[in-house]
């Protein structure tokens, strides 16, 4: 019998209750009508905002040259993640997520509008980038725990562990394919007008949250105004190795291994010489392995810490590997595996996540999810995008792989001698390597 998050043990390795789904139930939260509208808007906006993030980062390249200055917009987009976080998550836990949405991406639309303008009109200087940057992380601060949250008010329980790997999948999808549109936007059409579609794209999201039926709604209750909420929600992080390990790992992915975009910025400008048009065709390769983990992350059956430890080791390692790439091809060989194997570790990731949290206390938990994720690329960026100009583009990239893949290493040692357990080659039993008690 499969042990549920409420119910496992203090004590490590400890399992998600997942089972392999069923090839016709693969997309199975996809049959409700609400959810495939909020697929569809969570796919457009999300790749529309990606695609916004990078077009931004390619015109403070364009003017400034500094690759240091763009980690720093990458800090100025995730900043406020840091110091709202954790009270975002009780406004998703004590308001209405639906109506949480619709404001954020009125909100962000308005500015991403302004951005647009001064980009094409040709006015866009450093500081005014900086502050309508500014103002758009701020409110997606809020975005992003109601967004997490509402899928379970949408599919009920029944689908949920089937919605949280497409919703993740979706999001993770987003954060590589939207790279790859801007960079073909920028070539066509210029900075500007790739953020501009952003524009587009928060209209279109709101219609499709709007036109969802309210009566098919599981709408969850609203948790209390009382003091010591976001204490309430850090202790149960605490209570819990599936929250808190999976997020100590997540940090060190979020820091160093996602910040990729400036790293690739990095090797099309210094390290290849191809320009706007290698940086898209970099995206768009990753792009690809991602299509593949997010069809690979439904079919997932069962969930532990060693996959997440496995999963960032991996990742890290593949990172490495294009850092070290000794020729071009074999660096544009390895960028559809970065992708598919940082989709499948953040789908796992906040799947364990969302599943080891009580639902009246998600909101909250998700928001320290995001503050880890966000608030690790604010972190990053900058401090990649100076290893990338001070030690080159390559070595930074090395880098970016080594600190998460020696991380993944010393926690998982750490968590076996905790528990008292070892690994063990097991070729036999199915698995090559498997973590068992010690005799």
């Amino acid at each position: 019998m499969a042990v549920l998050p409420e119910q496992a043990p203090a004590t490590v390795p400890i399992a998600i209750a997942m089972q392999r789904p069923a090839w016709r139930d693969t997309f199975g939260a996809l049959r409700m009508h609400n959810y495939r509208l909020y697929v569809l808007a969570q796919f457009i906006s999300n790749t529309a905002g990606w695609s916004q993030r990078i077009a931004v980062d390619w015109l403070v390249l364009e003017i400034t040259g500094s690759v240091t200055l763009v980690g720093l917009t990458i800090a100025l987009q995730f900043l406020p993640t840091l110091l709202l976080g954790a009270w975002a998550g009780v406004v998703a836990d004590r308001f209405p997520k639906r109506r949480v949405l619709v404001v954020c991406q009125a909100a962000v639309g308005l500015f991403s509008l302004a951005l647009a303008l001064v980009a094409i009109t040709g006015h866009a200087n450093l500081l005014l980038v900086y502050a309508l940057v500014l103002a758009i992380g701020t409110l997606q601060v809020f975005d992003g725990p109601a967004r997490s949250v509402f899928v379970s008010e949408l599919v009920g329980p029944r689908h949920l562990r089937n919605a949280i790997s497409v919703n993740a999948s979706i999001f993770h999808l987003g954060a590589l394919i939207g790279p790859a549109i801007s960079g073909v936007l920028i070539v066509a059409v210029g900075s500007g007008w790739a953020i501009a579609g952003n524009v587009v794209a928060m209209a279109v999201g709101i219609l499709l949250i709007l036109a969802m039926r309210g009566r098919e709604m599981a709408v969850a209750p609203r948790a209390a105004r009382s003091k010591g909420q976001i204490r309430e929600a850090a202790r149960y992080i605490l209570a819990k190795p599936t929250l808190f390990w999976t997020l100590v790992m997540v940090g060190f992915v979020a820091m160093f291994g996602m910040p990729m975009p400036a790293l690739l910025a990095g090797m099309a400008d210094t390290v290849y010489g191809t320009g706007a048009q290698g940086y898209g065709l970099y995206n768009s390769l990753a792009a690809i392995g991602a299509l593949v983990g997010a069809l690979l992350s439904t079919r997932r059956g069962s969930l532990r810490l060693r996959t997440i430890m496995v999963g960032a080791l991996v990742y890290g390692l593949l990172l490495i590997t294009a850092g070290l790439a000794p020729f071009y091809a074999v660096f544009l060989g390895v960028l559809p595996t970065i992708g598919l194997s940082r989709l499948l570790y953040m789908t796992a990731s906040e799947t364990m996540v969302q599943l080891s949290s009580n639902l009246a206390i998600r909101g909250r938990i998700m928001a320290f999810w995001v503050m880890v994720v966000v608030g690790g690329q604010a972190i990053g960026g900058p401090v990649m995008g100076w290893f990338a100009e001070e030690l080159g583009a390559k070595t930074a990239m090395v880098i970016s792989g080594a600190v998460p893949a020696v991380a993944a290493v010393v926690i998982a040692l750490a968590l076996a001698r905790s528990g008292r357990l070892r690994v063990a080659i097991t070729p036999r039993r199915g698995r090559w390597i498997a973590i068992v008690p010690k005799v």
